[in-house]
């Protein structure tokens, strides 16, 4: 701050010095002045001269802390130290304070209209519940096996994207809607596997759940999304007759475990660090139109406000093994404090 601060007033002090110089010349042609003289002068001088920079430096110093301290506080150009700022800072400050109160009335604006097509969206997804669950009450009246089954599929595609993106709305005030109690997983493990009945059977698919009877502390309907959007992943990118294994552990240090291996395509190693990027769709995503690239980054952004760690490893053409970890009671307790 002080180099940056004589940096700054380097005009000031080639002005004293050529000052200075231009002095003592004229004191070298009066020869009536002796030269202990001149040197006692030149001390005075420049000790005057620093001092007068060092009262200057704490002064300014001062004076610009107590300024922005006080900047997003007031409307109007506060008062500092009980002097007001020198009519040159007032303007060029007064010039800054205008720009950011236009800045903060432009964010404000563009917070209103976010918060307006938040709200419209969540409308839309409302409306489009109602006719879902019409078809769903008409397809259970299909007599075709075959066409039944095929329909319902891509309803439970139409209902899981339009859940997605509803929960994708809310995540940024998940806080808000936050109600942790204790939840056994089974319950939870087999409900999404029964709203997936359709698509698990028209591949063939079958589920090997083991431990699943433990009980973790927290949000029901965010575990519940984190599970699905795990379990989609699953069953999209398994072979067809081959076997999905849940089952739980606990770690060294006390940490319950909830693992989700498919017997599929697995994930390529170079994709592996980007898998929880917004929109990753990875070398396999490209490959199917039905990738979204937005599953396992909604699960991962969930499952930290409830502090869930997310694992994933996997093996190409062998299978992937997603990982829950729940947090242990004291790093619970530290949830519940933020």
């Amino acid at each position: 701050m002080i180099l940056l601060f004589l940096r700054e007033r380097c005009a000031w002090i080639v002005f004293f010095l050529s000052l200075l110089v231009v002095i003592n010349g004229l004191f070298y042609l009066d020869i009536g002045l002796a030269g202990i003289s001149v040197g006692y002068f030149n001390l005075i001088i420049i000790i005057l001269f620093v001092m007068f920079l060092i009262w200057r430096y704490f002064k300014e110093t001062t004076q610009l802390k107590n300024f922005l301290g006080n900047i997003f506080e007031n409307n109007n150009i506060p008062e500092i130290n009980g002097e007001l700022l020198s009519p040159y800072q007032r303007k060029y400050l007064e010039h800054i304070v205008t720009i950011l109160q236009a800045k903060d009335l432009r964010l404000n604006s563009m917070k209103v209209r976010t918060q307006e097509d938040t709200e419209d969206v969540l409308a839309w997804i409302h409306e489009m519940k109602t006719p879902l669950t019409a078809m769903k009450l008409m397809i259970e009246q299909v007599d075709d096996y075959r066409i039944k089954q095929k329909v319902d599929k891509e309803w439970v595609r139409i209902n899981y994207l339009l859940d997605q993106q509803l929960h994708n709305t809310r995540l940024d005030t998940i806080e808000k809607d936050n109600r942790f109690e204790t939840v056994t997983l089974k319950p939870i493990v087999h409900k999404e596997i029964k709203d997936f009945q359709s698509w698990c059977m028209e591949k063939g698919l079958g589920f090997q759940i083991d431990g699943l009877d433990c009980c973790v502390i927290t949000d029901k309907k965010w575990l519940s999304f984190i599970v699905r959007q795990i379990l989609s992943n699953a069953i999209k990118y398994s072979y067809e007759n081959t076997d999905i294994n849940l089952y739980t552990e606990m770690d060294a240090k006390g940490h319950l475990l909830l693992h989700i291996k498919d017997q599929g395509i697995g994930i390529p190693d170079e994709d592996l660090p980007r898998i929880f990027q917004k929109s990753f769709t990875g070398t396999v995503g490209r490959e199917s139109f039905q990738s979204t690239g937005m599953g396992l980054y909604l699960a991962n952004n969930a499952a930290e406000k409830l502090g869930i760690t997310i694992f994933v490893n996997s093996k190409e053409n062998v299978g992937t093994i997603v990982t829950l970890q729940f947090p242990n009671q004291n790093e619970y307790q530290h949830i519940l404090g933020r």
